[in-house]
């Protein structure tokens, strides 16, 4: 991927996140007080801007604005991007009614996010820090 690509993906998370994070905290407080489902939606919005931070430091790895990530990075941010779709996806479905048997995909999202991290490590590892 880019750097490009991924100062965009960065930035659309990052904004997605604080939106929905305001939108939970303003307009659905009163549907998510009474669902009870507050903590689902803070959740959710905490992994989707810790990762959309992320993917800004990672856009920031590459020095040109046409360079592409070495594999391991390229994957993580794969990893992240997906998760957070599937994670945080999940959690603000659940928050807003969606099926508990929905919940099946939060763990996959959880799953790719510590993948995107472990490839962050191994990289680190074969760079021998």
């Amino acid at each position: 991927m880019s750097s490009n690509k991924l100062l965009f993906s960065a930035g659309l998370a990052g904004l997605l996140g604080v939106a929905l994070g305001a939108f939970g905290a303003h307009a659905l407080h009163d549907v998510l007080a009474e669902r009870q489902t507050v903590a689902l939606w803070q959740t959710a919005v905490l992994y989707h801007l810790v990762h959309a931070v992320a993917l800004l430091g990672l856009a920031g790895w590459a020095p040109g604005t046409d360079s592409r990530l070495p594999t391991c990075l390229n994957a993580a941010a794969a990893c992240w991007i997906s998760g957070m779709v599937l994670f945080s996806g999940s959690l603000y479905g659940m928050a807003l009614g969606a099926p508990r048997a929905f919940g099946w995909i939060t763990p996959v999202g959880g799953l790719l996010l510590l993948a995107g991290w472990s490839l962050i490590a191994m990289h680190g590892w074969r760079a021998r820090l």
